[in-house]
Protein backbone atom coordinates (compact mmCIF):
# COMPACT_ATOMS: atom_id res chain seq x y z
CA UNK A 1 0.00 0.00 0.00
CA UNK A 2 1.51 3.36 -1.20
CA UNK A 3 1.22 6.07 1.27
CA UNK A 4 -1.07 8.04 -0.94
CA UNK A 5 -3.20 5.11 -0.55
CA UNK A 6 -2.59 4.87 3.14
CA UNK A 7 -3.38 8.88 3.45
CA UNK A 8 -7.07 8.14 1.81
CA UNK A 9 -8.03 5.40 3.63
CA UNK A 10 -6.84 7.02 7.38
CA UNK A 11 -9.18 10.13 6.04
CA UNK A 12 -11.89 7.38 5.35
CA UNK A 13 -11.74 5.54 8.77
CA UNK A 14 -11.20 8.59 11.10
CA UNK A 15 -14.98 10.13 9.10
CA UNK A 16 -13.55 12.33 6.65
CA UNK A 17 -14.85 10.86 3.27
CA UNK A 18 -15.14 14.41 0.85
CA UNK A 19 -11.99 16.00 -0.28
CA UNK A 20 -12.30 19.17 -2.32
CA UNK A 21 -9.09 19.60 -4.41
CA UNK A 22 -7.12 21.60 -7.32
CA UNK A 23 -3.31 18.77 -7.24
CA UNK A 24 -0.65 18.97 -9.07
CA UNK A 25 2.19 16.72 -9.68
CA UNK A 26 3.76 15.94 -6.32
CA UNK A 27 -0.27 15.15 -5.04
CA UNK A 28 -0.32 12.18 -8.26
CA UNK A 29 -0.33 9.02 -6.58
CA UNK A 30 -3.21 10.46 -3.98
CA UNK A 31 -4.93 11.22 -7.06
CA UNK A 32 -4.18 7.62 -8.20
CA UNK A 33 -5.18 6.29 -4.99
CA UNK A 34 -8.99 7.70 -5.21
CA UNK A 35 -9.58 4.64 -7.61
CA UNK A 36 -9.23 2.44 -4.64
CA UNK A 37 -10.53 4.29 -2.36
CA UNK A 38 -14.09 4.43 -3.71
CA UNK A 39 -15.46 5.70 0.30
CA UNK A 40 -13.86 9.43 -0.97
CA UNK A 41 -15.43 11.32 -2.72
CA UNK A 42 -12.77 13.92 -4.38
CA UNK A 43 -14.68 17.13 -6.18
CA UNK A 44 -12.20 19.02 -8.43
CA UNK A 45 -11.91 22.92 -7.99
CA UNK A 46 -10.65 25.16 -10.37
CA UNK A 47 -9.34 27.47 -8.02
CA UNK A 48 -7.92 26.46 -4.69
CA UNK A 49 -9.80 29.17 -2.95
CA UNK A 50 -13.14 27.43 -4.15
CA UNK A 51 -11.85 24.24 -2.06
CA UNK A 52 -10.81 25.85 0.41
CA UNK A 53 -14.20 27.32 0.68
CA UNK A 54 -15.92 24.81 0.16
CA UNK A 55 -14.38 22.80 2.77
CA UNK A 56 -15.45 25.50 5.08
CA UNK A 57 -19.38 25.56 4.16
CA UNK A 58 -19.20 22.01 4.32
CA UNK A 59 -17.94 21.91 8.01
CA UNK A 60 -20.34 24.67 8.91
CA UNK A 61 -23.08 22.38 7.60
CA UNK A 62 -22.07 18.85 8.38
CA UNK A 63 -20.64 20.22 12.12
CA UNK A 64 -17.50 17.77 10.83
CA UNK A 65 -14.48 18.15 8.73
CA UNK A 66 -13.83 17.43 5.21
CA UNK A 67 -10.39 17.31 3.46
CA UNK A 68 -8.56 19.42 0.83
CA UNK A 69 -5.72 18.81 -1.51
CA UNK A 70 -3.85 21.71 -2.38
CA UNK A 71 -0.50 21.60 -4.57
CA UNK A 72 3.03 22.95 -2.67
CA UNK A 73 2.96 26.50 -1.32
CA UNK A 74 1.31 28.64 -4.43
CA UNK A 75 -1.69 26.08 -4.47
CA UNK A 76 -1.89 27.10 -0.79
CA UNK A 77 -1.28 30.75 -0.96
CA UNK A 78 -4.31 31.00 -3.08
CA UNK A 79 -6.17 28.92 -1.16
CA UNK A 80 -5.44 31.31 2.53
CA UNK A 81 -8.23 33.88 2.28
CA UNK A 82 -10.91 31.37 2.36
CA UNK A 83 -9.05 29.10 5.11
CA UNK A 84 -8.94 32.94 6.84
CA UNK A 85 -12.64 32.80 6.27
CA UNK A 86 -12.63 28.88 7.89
CA UNK A 87 -10.65 30.12 10.51
CA UNK A 88 -13.11 32.53 11.87
CA UNK A 89 -16.08 30.53 11.59
CA UNK A 90 -13.82 27.88 14.13
CA UNK A 91 -14.33 25.63 10.70
CA UNK A 92 -12.77 21.87 11.47
CA UNK A 93 -10.86 21.35 8.18
CA UNK A 94 -7.96 18.37 6.96
CA UNK A 95 -5.70 20.74 4.66
CA UNK A 96 -3.27 18.21 2.99
CA UNK A 97 -0.85 20.10 1.19
CA UNK A 98 1.93 18.51 -1.05
CA UNK A 99 5.33 18.80 -1.17
CA UNK A 100 8.84 18.34 -3.27
CA UNK A 101 10.01 14.92 -2.85
CA UNK A 102 13.13 15.16 -0.40
CA UNK A 103 15.44 14.38 -2.34
CA UNK A 104 14.42 17.17 -4.64
CA UNK A 105 13.74 19.64 -1.70
CA UNK A 106 17.49 20.99 -1.96
CA UNK A 107 17.51 22.40 -5.21
CA UNK A 108 15.25 25.20 -4.76
CA UNK A 109 13.04 24.30 -7.51
CA UNK A 110 10.54 26.93 -9.32
CA UNK A 111 7.67 25.78 -6.96
CA UNK A 112 9.82 26.04 -3.65
CA UNK A 113 8.52 27.52 -0.88
CA UNK A 114 7.91 27.61 2.56
CA UNK A 115 4.77 26.44 2.91
CA UNK A 116 4.93 26.25 6.47
CA UNK A 117 5.24 29.82 6.89
CA UNK A 118 1.98 30.10 4.61
CA UNK A 119 -0.31 27.27 6.78
CA UNK A 120 0.63 29.50 10.02
CA UNK A 121 -1.64 31.79 9.11
CA UNK A 122 -4.44 30.29 9.08
CA UNK A 123 -3.62 27.01 10.75
CA UNK A 124 -2.70 25.97 14.50
CA UNK A 125 -1.61 23.06 14.15
CA UNK A 126 0.95 21.76 11.20
CA UNK A 127 2.68 18.55 10.27
CA UNK A 128 5.02 17.77 8.36
CA UNK A 129 5.32 14.06 7.16
CA UNK A 130 8.84 12.91 8.18
CA UNK A 131 8.65 9.23 6.64
CA UNK A 132 6.10 7.32 4.41
CA UNK A 133 5.86 4.48 7.06
CA UNK A 134 4.25 7.69 9.72
CA UNK A 135 1.37 8.58 7.37
CA UNK A 136 -1.36 6.85 8.94
CA UNK A 137 -0.62 8.00 12.51
CA UNK A 138 0.57 11.36 11.56
CA UNK A 139 -2.61 11.46 9.38
CA UNK A 140 -4.61 10.27 12.65
CA UNK A 141 -2.66 13.16 14.44
CA UNK A 142 -3.81 15.77 11.94
CA UNK A 143 -7.42 15.06 11.90
CA UNK A 144 -7.87 15.13 15.55
CA UNK A 145 -6.60 18.26 15.69
CA UNK A 146 -8.87 19.43 13.57
CA UNK A 147 -11.65 18.24 15.36
CA UNK A 148 -11.05 19.63 18.74
CA UNK A 149 -14.09 21.99 19.84
CA UNK A 150 -14.73 24.37 18.31
CA UNK A 151 -12.44 23.17 14.92
CA UNK A 152 -9.67 24.61 13.04
CA UNK A 153 -7.85 24.26 9.77
CA UNK A 154 -5.15 21.58 10.73
CA UNK A 155 -2.46 21.15 8.25
CA UNK A 156 -0.41 18.31 6.90
CA UNK A 157 2.19 18.84 4.51
CA UNK A 158 3.82 15.37 2.33
CA UNK A 159 6.50 15.27 0.47
CA UNK A 160 5.86 13.89 -2.40
CA UNK A 161 8.43 10.47 -1.98
CA UNK A 162 6.60 9.79 0.59
CA UNK A 163 3.07 9.12 -0.96
CA UNK A 164 4.40 6.89 -3.54
CA UNK A 165 6.64 4.82 -0.98
CA UNK A 166 5.25 1.78 1.06
CA UNK A 167 3.81 2.91 3.63
CA UNK A 168 3.30 1.87 7.36
CA UNK A 169 -0.32 0.78 8.76
CA UNK A 170 -3.58 2.98 8.16
CA UNK A 171 -3.83 5.51 11.12
CA UNK A 172 -7.79 6.17 12.81
CA UNK A 173 -8.68 9.06 14.24
CA UNK A 174 -10.59 9.53 17.86
CA UNK A 175 -14.14 10.63 17.27
CA UNK A 176 -14.20 14.43 18.28
CA UNK A 177 -14.44 14.85 22.41
CA UNK A 178 -17.47 16.99 23.68
CA UNK A 179 -16.77 20.53 24.42
CA UNK A 180 -15.32 21.20 28.06
CA UNK A 181 -18.41 22.61 30.39
CA UNK A 182 -17.52 25.94 31.70
CA UNK A 183 -17.58 26.53 34.95
CA UNK A 184 -20.78 27.56 37.07
CA UNK A 185 -21.00 31.36 36.43
CA UNK A 186 -21.73 33.23 40.27
CA UNK A 187 -24.19 35.52 39.88
CA UNK A 188 -26.05 37.44 36.89
CA UNK A 189 -26.93 40.96 37.11
CA UNK A 190 -30.43 41.00 35.83
CA UNK A 191 -30.76 45.03 35.49
CA UNK A 192 -29.52 46.78 32.81
CA UNK A 193 -27.57 43.59 31.28
CA UNK A 194 -26.83 41.77 28.12
CA UNK A 195 -26.14 38.72 26.02
CA UNK A 196 -24.24 38.21 22.59
CA UNK A 197 -24.69 34.92 21.59
CA UNK A 198 -22.02 32.89 19.38
CA UNK A 199 -21.18 28.96 17.70
CA UNK A 200 -23.96 26.36 18.75
CA UNK A 201 -25.91 28.47 20.83
CA UNK A 202 -27.71 30.12 17.62
CA UNK A 203 -29.03 26.66 16.28
CA UNK A 204 -31.66 24.86 18.04
CA UNK A 205 -31.98 24.33 22.03
CA UNK A 206 -29.57 27.79 21.83
CA UNK A 207 -32.41 29.68 20.71
CA UNK A 208 -34.97 28.36 23.02
CA UNK A 209 -32.44 29.33 25.65
CA UNK A 210 -32.52 33.10 24.03
CA UNK A 211 -35.78 33.47 24.14
CA UNK A 212 -35.74 32.85 27.74
CA UNK A 213 -33.24 34.98 27.95
CA UNK A 214 -35.53 37.93 26.15
CA UNK A 215 -38.19 37.01 28.51
CA UNK A 216 -36.48 37.64 31.59
CA UNK A 217 -35.56 41.36 30.65
CA UNK A 218 -31.93 40.77 29.25
CA UNK A 219 -30.91 41.89 25.66
CA UNK A 220 -29.91 39.31 23.00
CA UNK A 221 -27.67 39.64 20.59
CA UNK A 222 -26.15 37.42 17.73
CA UNK A 223 -22.32 37.65 17.29
CA UNK A 224 -22.31 38.99 14.09
CA UNK A 225 -19.32 36.79 12.83
CA UNK A 226 -21.23 33.51 14.00
CA UNK A 227 -20.31 30.89 11.41
CA UNK A 228 -24.46 29.50 11.76
CA UNK A 229 -27.57 30.82 12.47
CA UNK A 230 -30.44 29.27 12.11
CA UNK A 231 -33.21 31.98 11.19
CA UNK A 232 -36.49 32.34 9.88
CA UNK A 233 -40.42 32.38 11.37
CA UNK A 234 -40.55 29.49 14.21
CA UNK A 235 -37.41 30.48 16.07
CA UNK A 236 -36.40 33.36 18.26
CA UNK A 237 -34.71 35.20 16.21
CA UNK A 238 -31.71 37.81 17.99
CA UNK A 239 -30.68 40.77 15.99
CA UNK A 240 -26.90 40.62 14.87
CA UNK A 241 -24.00 43.10 16.10
CA UNK A 242 -24.58 45.57 13.33
CA UNK A 243 -21.67 46.34 11.10
CA UNK A 244 -20.54 49.86 11.40
CA UNK A 245 -19.40 51.30 14.78
CA UNK A 246 -22.24 54.25 15.44
CA UNK A 247 -25.19 51.74 15.06
CA UNK A 248 -23.25 49.05 16.97
CA UNK A 249 -22.75 51.43 19.71
CA UNK A 250 -26.90 52.15 19.93
CA UNK A 251 -27.57 48.76 20.43
CA UNK A 252 -25.35 48.08 23.27
CA UNK A 253 -25.93 51.56 24.64
CA UNK A 254 -27.17 51.64 28.38
CA UNK A 255 -26.22 47.81 28.85
CA UNK A 256 -24.06 47.99 32.30
CA UNK A 257 -23.07 43.80 32.24
CA UNK A 258 -22.47 41.89 28.83
CA UNK A 259 -22.19 38.24 28.92
CA UNK A 260 -20.35 36.51 26.45
CA UNK A 261 -21.70 32.27 25.43
CA UNK A 262 -19.01 31.25 22.72
CA UNK A 263 -18.37 34.94 21.50
CA UNK A 264 -15.74 37.76 21.60
CA UNK A 265 -16.63 41.06 22.75
CA UNK A 266 -17.57 43.17 20.27
CA UNK A 267 -15.49 45.31 17.69
CA UNK A 268 -15.65 47.22 14.76
CA UNK A 269 -14.53 45.51 11.28
CA UNK A 270 -12.03 48.54 10.41
CA UNK A 271 -10.63 51.24 12.84
CA UNK A 272 -12.03 54.63 11.15
CA UNK A 273 -11.13 58.30 12.46
CA UNK A 274 -13.20 59.74 15.38
CA UNK A 275 -15.25 56.72 15.99
CA UNK A 276 -14.50 53.62 18.28
CA UNK A 277 -13.16 50.75 17.47
CA UNK A 278 -14.13 48.59 20.40
CA UNK A 279 -17.91 49.11 21.02
CA UNK A 280 -19.32 47.71 24.24
CA UNK A 281 -19.98 50.88 26.53
CA UNK A 282 -17.08 52.45 28.45
CA UNK A 283 -18.52 51.75 31.71
CA UNK A 284 -20.12 47.98 30.46
CA UNK A 285 -18.53 44.99 32.88
CA UNK A 286 -17.44 42.25 30.00
CA UNK A 287 -18.42 38.97 31.23
CA UNK A 288 -17.29 35.41 29.91
CA UNK A 289 -19.78 33.14 30.30
CA UNK A 290 -18.44 30.31 27.90
CA UNK A 291 -15.14 30.61 26.00
CA UNK A 292 -14.89 30.13 22.36
CA UNK A 293 -14.05 26.90 22.97
CA UNK A 294 -16.34 26.13 26.00
CA UNK A 295 -19.96 24.15 25.68
CA UNK A 296 -22.26 27.40 25.60
CA UNK A 297 -25.40 25.40 25.47
CA UNK A 298 -24.34 23.93 28.86
CA UNK A 299 -23.86 27.74 30.36
CA UNK A 300 -27.30 28.32 29.21
CA UNK A 301 -28.72 25.79 30.88
CA UNK A 302 -26.96 25.95 33.71
CA UNK A 303 -29.16 29.58 34.26
CA UNK A 304 -32.16 27.64 35.16
CA UNK A 305 -34.29 30.41 33.05
CA UNK A 306 -38.09 29.15 32.75
CA UNK A 307 -39.37 28.55 29.16
CA UNK A 308 -40.41 31.51 27.37
CA UNK A 309 -42.84 32.27 23.98
CA UNK A 310 -42.01 35.02 21.63
CA UNK A 311 -44.05 36.78 18.87
CA UNK A 312 -43.34 35.30 15.39
CA UNK A 313 -43.56 37.96 12.57
CA UNK A 314 -46.09 38.01 9.85
CA UNK A 315 -44.88 35.34 7.17
CA UNK A 316 -44.24 37.05 3.67
CA UNK A 317 -46.55 37.01 0.79
CA UNK A 318 -45.37 38.53 -2.59
CA UNK A 319 -45.38 42.24 -3.82
CA UNK A 320 -48.39 43.37 -5.27
CA UNK A 321 -46.22 46.12 -7.30
CA UNK A 322 -44.40 45.51 -10.28
CA UNK A 323 -41.32 48.14 -11.46
CA UNK A 324 -37.99 48.09 -11.03
CA UNK A 325 -35.56 46.00 -8.71
CA UNK A 326 -35.23 47.27 -4.76
CA UNK A 327 -33.28 45.55 -2.68
CA UNK A 328 -36.87 45.99 -0.20
CA UNK A 329 -38.36 44.24 -2.60
CA UNK A 330 -35.88 41.69 -3.33
CA UNK A 331 -35.96 40.41 -0.14
CA UNK A 332 -40.04 40.52 0.11
CA UNK A 333 -39.69 38.07 -2.61
CA UNK A 334 -37.24 35.93 -1.40
CA UNK A 335 -38.92 35.73 2.02
CA UNK A 336 -42.06 34.73 0.31
CA UNK A 337 -40.32 31.83 -2.06
CA UNK A 338 -37.50 30.34 0.17
CA UNK A 339 -38.76 26.73 0.85
CA UNK A 340 -38.59 25.18 4.91
CA UNK A 341 -34.93 24.28 5.61
CA UNK A 342 -32.67 25.98 3.15
CA UNK A 343 -29.45 27.03 3.26
CA UNK A 344 -28.05 30.65 2.52
CA UNK A 345 -24.78 31.46 1.71
CA UNK A 346 -24.22 35.64 2.03
CA UNK A 347 -21.91 37.63 0.55
CA UNK A 348 -24.40 40.56 -0.79
CA UNK A 349 -21.80 42.72 0.96
CA UNK A 350 -23.39 46.35 1.13
CA UNK A 351 -26.47 44.81 -0.33
CA UNK A 352 -27.22 42.74 2.52
CA UNK A 353 -28.83 44.73 5.24
CA UNK A 354 -32.41 45.30 3.59
CA UNK A 355 -32.75 41.92 2.20
CA UNK A 356 -31.81 40.26 5.12
CA UNK A 357 -34.47 42.20 7.03
CA UNK A 358 -37.29 40.93 5.50
CA UNK A 359 -35.62 37.18 5.55
CA UNK A 360 -36.81 37.25 9.16
CA UNK A 361 -40.28 36.29 7.54
CA UNK A 362 -38.89 33.74 5.80
CA UNK A 363 -39.48 29.95 6.41
CA UNK A 364 -36.94 28.45 8.99
CA UNK A 365 -33.23 28.18 7.07
CA UNK A 366 -29.62 28.28 8.25
CA UNK A 367 -27.64 31.41 7.38
CA UNK A 368 -24.08 31.41 6.61
CA UNK A 369 -22.34 34.85 6.91
CA UNK A 370 -18.33 36.25 6.19
CA UNK A 371 -17.14 35.28 8.50
CA UNK A 372 -13.80 36.73 8.69
CA UNK A 373 -14.16 39.72 5.64
CA UNK A 374 -12.31 38.14 3.31
CA UNK A 375 -14.01 38.41 -0.22
CA UNK A 376 -15.05 35.57 -2.08
CA UNK A 377 -16.43 32.52 0.39
CA UNK A 378 -20.14 33.30 -0.78
CA UNK A 379 -20.00 30.65 -4.06
CA UNK A 380 -17.75 27.97 -2.65
CA UNK A 381 -19.43 27.69 0.79
CA UNK A 382 -22.61 27.26 -1.03
CA UNK A 383 -21.09 24.91 -2.71
CA UNK A 384 -19.49 23.20 0.24
CA UNK A 385 -23.05 23.28 2.21
CA UNK A 386 -24.63 21.57 -0.83
CA UNK A 387 -22.30 18.94 -0.76
CA UNK A 388 -22.74 18.31 2.95
CA UNK A 389 -26.71 18.82 2.82
CA UNK A 390 -27.67 17.41 -0.96
CA UNK A 391 -31.36 16.95 0.15
CA UNK A 392 -31.94 21.13 1.13
CA UNK A 393 -31.42 23.72 -1.33
CA UNK A 394 -28.88 26.30 -1.12
CA UNK A 395 -29.20 29.72 -2.01
CA UNK A 396 -26.10 31.98 -2.65
CA UNK A 397 -26.30 35.81 -2.25
CA UNK A 398 -23.72 37.42 -4.30
CA UNK A 399 -22.45 40.83 -5.29
CA UNK A 400 -21.61 41.57 -8.36
CA UNK A 401 -17.86 42.78 -7.11
CA UNK A 402 -17.32 39.90 -5.04
CA UNK A 403 -18.46 37.45 -7.33
CA UNK A 404 -15.49 37.61 -9.22
CA UNK A 405 -12.93 35.84 -6.35
CA UNK A 406 -13.99 32.98 -6.98
CA UNK A 407 -16.96 32.59 -10.14
CA UNK A 408 -15.24 28.71 -10.90
CA UNK A 409 -17.74 27.84 -7.91
CA UNK A 410 -20.02 27.72 -10.72
CA UNK A 411 -17.94 25.34 -13.21
CA UNK A 412 -18.15 22.99 -9.77
CA UNK A 413 -21.80 23.59 -9.41
CA UNK A 414 -22.42 22.29 -12.68
CA UNK A 415 -19.96 19.49 -12.51
CA UNK A 416 -21.43 18.23 -9.27
CA UNK A 417 -25.49 18.60 -10.37
CA UNK A 418 -25.71 20.51 -6.78
CA UNK A 419 -28.87 22.08 -6.20
CA UNK A 420 -27.28 25.62 -5.58
CA UNK A 421 -29.08 28.81 -6.39
CA UNK A 422 -26.92 31.95 -7.26
CA UNK A 423 -28.05 34.81 -7.14
CA UNK A 424 -25.84 37.96 -7.97
CA UNK A 425 -27.03 41.75 -6.57
CA UNK A 426 -25.12 43.49 -10.19
CA UNK A 427 -24.96 47.56 -8.99
CA UNK A 428 -21.46 47.81 -11.36
CA UNK A 429 -19.89 49.21 -8.15
CA UNK A 430 -18.19 47.77 -5.44
CA UNK A 431 -20.64 50.02 -3.82
CA UNK A 432 -18.97 49.20 -0.18
CA UNK A 433 -16.08 51.33 -0.71
CA UNK A 434 -18.25 54.20 -1.67
CA UNK A 435 -19.37 53.95 2.05
CA UNK A 436 -16.12 53.48 3.50
CA UNK A 437 -14.65 56.24 1.67
CA UNK A 438 -17.23 58.90 3.03
CA UNK A 439 -16.59 56.93 6.63
CA UNK A 440 -12.99 57.41 6.45
CA UNK A 441 -12.73 60.51 5.80
CA UNK A 442 -10.58 59.74 2.59
CA UNK A 443 -10.03 63.45 1.05
CA UNK A 444 -11.79 63.85 -2.50
CA UNK A 445 -13.51 61.58 -4.96
CA UNK A 446 -12.96 62.43 -8.48
CA UNK A 447 -12.64 60.95 -11.54
CA UNK A 448 -9.60 58.66 -10.84
CA UNK A 449 -10.37 57.64 -7.51
CA UNK A 450 -13.94 57.03 -9.11
CA UNK A 451 -12.71 54.31 -11.37
CA UNK A 452 -11.15 52.63 -8.60
CA UNK A 453 -14.67 51.27 -7.46
CA UNK A 454 -16.15 51.11 -11.02
CA UNK A 455 -16.75 47.90 -12.01
CA UNK A 456 -18.64 49.01 -15.18
CA UNK A 457 -17.00 49.50 -19.37
CA UNK A 458 -17.63 46.70 -19.60
CA UNK A 459 -20.31 45.36 -17.56
CA UNK A 460 -19.70 42.46 -16.41
CA UNK A 461 -22.44 39.68 -17.85
CA UNK A 462 -23.15 36.81 -15.74
CA UNK A 463 -25.66 35.35 -17.84
CA UNK A 464 -22.75 34.42 -20.20
CA UNK A 465 -20.25 33.63 -17.30
CA UNK A 466 -22.45 31.29 -15.72
CA UNK A 467 -23.91 29.44 -19.61
CA UNK A 468 -20.37 29.61 -19.99
CA UNK A 469 -19.47 27.20 -17.31
CA UNK A 470 -22.84 24.78 -17.64
CA UNK A 471 -24.69 26.56 -15.09
CA UNK A 472 -28.17 27.72 -16.34
CA UNK A 473 -28.84 31.37 -15.70
CA UNK A 474 -31.43 34.40 -16.11
CA UNK A 475 -31.29 38.59 -15.67
CA UNK A 476 -34.47 39.91 -13.91
CA UNK A 477 -34.67 43.95 -14.15
CA UNK A 478 -38.16 44.00 -12.92
CA UNK A 479 -39.72 42.77 -9.63
CA UNK A 480 -42.24 40.72 -12.04
CA UNK A 481 -39.01 38.96 -13.83
CA UNK A 482 -37.00 37.87 -10.28
CA UNK A 483 -40.19 36.50 -8.95
CA UNK A 484 -41.19 34.26 -11.72
CA UNK A 485 -37.16 33.09 -12.19
CA UNK A 486 -36.60 32.90 -8.78
CA UNK A 487 -40.08 30.96 -8.32
CA UNK A 488 -39.01 28.47 -10.89
CA UNK A 489 -35.44 28.16 -9.55
CA UNK A 490 -36.94 26.87 -6.00
CA UNK A 491 -39.06 24.63 -7.78
CA UNK A 492 -36.20 22.92 -10.05
CA UNK A 493 -33.34 20.79 -9.01
CA UNK A 494 -29.67 21.66 -10.08
CA UNK A 495 -27.00 24.74 -10.41
CA UNK A 496 -28.95 27.87 -11.48
CA UNK A 497 -27.48 31.50 -11.80
CA UNK A 498 -30.22 34.87 -11.30
CA UNK A 499 -28.54 38.12 -11.81
CA UNK A 500 -30.57 41.11 -10.61
CA UNK A 501 -29.86 44.04 -12.10
CA UNK A 502 -30.05 46.91 -9.71
CA UNK A 503 -30.93 50.54 -10.78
Amino acid sequence: MTGGECLLRTLVASGIDVCFMNPGTSEMHFVAALDRVPEMRGILCLFEGVASGAADGYARMARRPAATLLHLGPGLANGLANFHNARKARSPIVSLVGEHSTKHMRYDAPLSADIDAFARTVSPYIRRLDSSFAMGNTAAEVISAAKQYPGCVSTLIIPADFSWSESGPVGVAPSAPLPPRPAPFPTLATESAGFILGGQTLMGKGLDYAARLAAAGFKVFADRNAARVECGRGRFQPPRILYFPGPAQAQLKGIKDLYLVEAKAPVSFFGYPDEASYLAPEDCRVHTLAGIDEDGLAALESLGLPEAEFTDPPPAALPAEDGPLTLDLIGVVMAALTPEGAILSDEMVSSGPPVLAQMTRAKRFDYLPVTGGSIGQGMPVGVGAAVACPDRKVIVLEGDGSAFYTPQSLWTMAREGLDVVTVIFNNRRYRILDIEMKRTGAAGFGDKSNEMVDISRPDLDFVKLAESMGVPASRALRVSEFAAQFAAAMAGRGPRLIEAVLT
